[in-house]
């Protein structure tokens, strides 16, 4: 799953160039996306975008923020940690919030962290700060309560300040004491780390889940998840987790002067912590960074980016929190997971839609614990762009859980027999023409009726409801027929009662069938035989081809002959055919372009003509006034109309027998114009056609 198209269309927007009125609406879009992706990933352990998606959406919705602070929402993802626990589970209140932590991504981003603690606390610009860092576990957040050195409760972080009593389970993981060692601890201790699952252990359960037919894991991380919050705490127990400890929330003394003191004070109780190291200047917090980096696969967990904290503790009460994390500390997250391995062959994947996808065939490598064998090249410009080729050296990036992607070619490495790769005309599923439409990314195969790749699809579309509506004939049993071999193409439907007579094994002595189901079936076809043309386009299941634009396609040429002849005549730039397609108000260049394409593909042709063997398709008639003075008259309105809307307009001029067309064109009889008329009006001019004022539109239809 990625994200959400309506919010891709914004996330990469200059957030400068936006009226406060598209500033709220994408907020608002951008809080409700937040928010189910938090609850995917904190409550269900089912996250459905990689981290880096999730954190483009979170810098947008930042962005958005420091632009317009008017706008913030009070559900503003800014204010918010994490998402609300899970009914299956009790609540714990957290005595002290568990909040999150900002990110830094890039270098200049950990010199503006460090830049905003000495600005804050007043420091001078060259004065060292000694900041801990360690790395960033990938796991599940966890809170510990200690009374008296006992083990009284666990939770998780839920909110940030409602968590679920995961107390039972917690108790399982060997590496978390029920009673602390040593002493000088307080009688009230909160200690807050990470529960995880090493590498190793987490292959070796994804083994024994596979092999006993139970669900396995799609990383480590959701493994640890999962295991933790099992209603059945004996589940959890027999699953290999760990933790480590890396800070605290409610506690009844002091801890110490500094995070270098508290650790080893949690180290003596008995609790483990993570490794890191004290560093006192960006430069090297950034070395740490890299070094971890490229120890980072050959670690024994996860990790997805390095944390840094301030040391000393007065000054990290100073700093405070600003909205839902500490000023003091910030989270240096690591770019996606990435190897070299050998790009072994390129091939093509079919979509449902007709999409052609290439897909990079790899020699199989590990990345971030997962082997990787294949990855997306994503379309044809991609390809050229990256100028990818069969036998290349390849850079391969795993972000979460998403495919991988090839991002880089390493061009030293490439052998000298290679040869550009040549991107298919052909659909290699049916062999159809495959096009890529001006201004698109995507390449599509034309053969829709008959491609096999899009076949179950394209049939359930043709007998749904506003298509050809033919009762009996639902998902399951299309796709029945489909895999029996029975039903391959459309025309192949109104065959299907003939072809079963002569059957040896009839439809109602197959299992699921009876006599009576079986005759109800092809009665119900039968009855299908006469449908109306703009039904009958609709059903066709044409790109960008709705009930609406089927419905405008009959209106305006009546017949399924005039429809295939002006598809057939606008391949010719010199044509009228294509003006007058594009005329039409409502249809543009790309959505004639995939009508025109439609019925060029010679598959779809024998299609259609084998469909029209087998029914009747009624001409389209319009119901309409016969002795309007518009009748069969072609009018365009433009400027701003001040007696009537514009949908006003074009449906009183229709329910007169008139065309309303989008643009002006030789064959266009009147241009209505309205206040701040513009081209349309210059065109008409040039082109001789009749202008009339709104007063001269409504004296011309008056007596009609």
């Amino acid at each position: 799953m990625t994200i959400s198209k309506e919010i891709l269309a914004f996330l990469d927007q200059p957030v400068e160039k936006l009226s406060p009125a598209q500033a709220e609406k994408q907020l608002s879009a951008l809080a409700q996306e937040i928010a189910k992706h938090d609850i995917l990933y904190h409550q269900q352990d089912t996250p459905e975008i990689s981290d880096g998606d999730y954190d483009r959406l979170r810098r947008h919705n930042n962005a958005l923020e420091q632009k317009f602070p008017d706008l913030i929402r009070s559900d503003s993802p800014s204010e918010t940690v994490g998402a609300p626990p899970s009914s299956g589970f009790g609540k714990i209140r957290h005595s002290v919030p568990m909040l999150s932590l900002g990110n830094a991504f890039a270098d200049e981003d950990v010199e503006e962290f460090l830049g905003r603690i000495k600005r804050f606390l007043g420091l001078g610009k060259d004065e060292k700060i000694q900041i801990f860092a360690e790395p960033k576990i990938d796991g599940l957040s966890c809170s510990i309560r200690y009374e008296k050195g006992m083990l009284i409760q666990a939770a998780t972080r839920g909110d940030g300040a409602e968590g679920e009593n995961i107390t039972a389970n917690v108790k399982t993981i060997a590496s978390i004491p029920h009673q602390l060692a040593g002493s000088g601890y307080p009688d009230v201790l909160e200690i807050r780390g990470e529960v995880y699952m090493r590498r190793d252990r987490f292959l070796e359960l994804n083994s024994r889940q596979a092999s006993t037919g139970g669900k396995t894991f799609a990383n480590p991380r959701n493994a640890a998840a999962g295991s933790l919050r099992q209603l059945d705490p004996s589940i959890t127990a027999a699953r290999p987790l760990d933790f480590y400890a890396y800070a605290w929330g409610e506690t009844s003394a002091p801890l110490g002067e500094n995070l270098i003191e508290v650790r080893e004070r949690m180290q003596s109780w008995g609790l483990p912590v993570n490794p890191g190291q004290l560093c006192d200047s960006s430069s090297s917090l950034l070395a740490y960074y890299r070094g971890i980096m490229v120890d980072r696969p050959d670690m024994d967990h996860e990790i997805d980016g390095i944390v840094y904290k301030v040391n000393r503790l007065d000054w990290q009460e100073r700093l405070g929190f600003v909205s839902r994390a500490p000023r003091w500390a910030i989270a240096h997250k690591f770019p996606a997971e990435r190897a070299i391995t050998r790009l072994n062959q390129i091939t093509i994947q079919v979509g449902r839609t007709g999409a052609l996808t290439p897909v990079a065939n790899l020699e199989p490598i590990s990345v971030g614990g997962v082997m990787v064998s294949r990855a997306t090249l994503h379309n044809r410009d991609e390809i050229v762009r990256k100028d990818v080729r069969e036998g290349d050296a390849v850079v391969i990036q795993r972000a979460g859980d998403v495919i991988p992607q090839v991002v880089e070619v390493l061009l030293d490495k490439r052998p000298d027999s290679s040869v550009a790769f040549v991107f298919p005309t052909h659909c290699p599923e049916c062999g159809s023409l495959a096009i890529q439409e001006a201004g698109e990314v995507v390449t599509r195969c034309t053969g829709g009726l008959v491609c096999p790749a899009q076949a179950v699809e394209r049939l359930k579309h043709f007998v749904s409801r506003n298509a050809f509506d033919i009762e009996g004939l639902g998902d399951k049993q299309v796709r029945f027929f489909f895999e029996q071999g029975q039903i391959k193409t459309p025309a192949d439907i109104f065959t299907l009662g003939e072809r079963d007579k002569k059957s040896l094994t009839p439809l109602r002595n197959q299992p699921g069938w009876g006599r009576q189901s079986a005759d109800n079936l092809f009665a119900a076809i039968e009855a299908k035989r006469t449908i109306g043309l703009d039904r009958f386009i609709y059903a066709l299941g044409i790109p960008q081809v709705g009930q609406a634009t089927a419905k405008l396609l009959a209106k305006t040429y009546g017949t399924l002959d005039r429809v295939e002849d002006v598809m057939r005549l606008a391949h010719d730039p010199e044509s009228d055919a294509l003006p007058e397609l594009l005329s039409i108000d409502g249809i543009g260049a790309s959505m004639a372009g995939d009508l025109i394409a439609f019925f060029g593909e010679p598959h779809n042709r024998e299609a259609v003509a084998a469909l029209r063997a087998q029914i009747e398709i009624q001409e389209f008639v319009l119901e309409v006034s016969s002795d309007s003075p518009v009748t069969g008259k072609t009018v365009v309105f433009t400027g701003k109309l001040l007696t009537m809307s514009r949908d006003e307009a074009k449906a009183k001029a229709e329910s007169l027998g008139a065309k309303v067309a989008g643009s002006v064109s030789k064959k266009t009889d009147y241009i209505i114009a309205g206040a701040d008329a513009g081209s349309k009006l210059k065109k008409a001019a040039e082109l001789g056609v009749t202008v009339l004022s709104e007063e001269d539109w409504h004296a011309l239809v008056a007596t009609s």
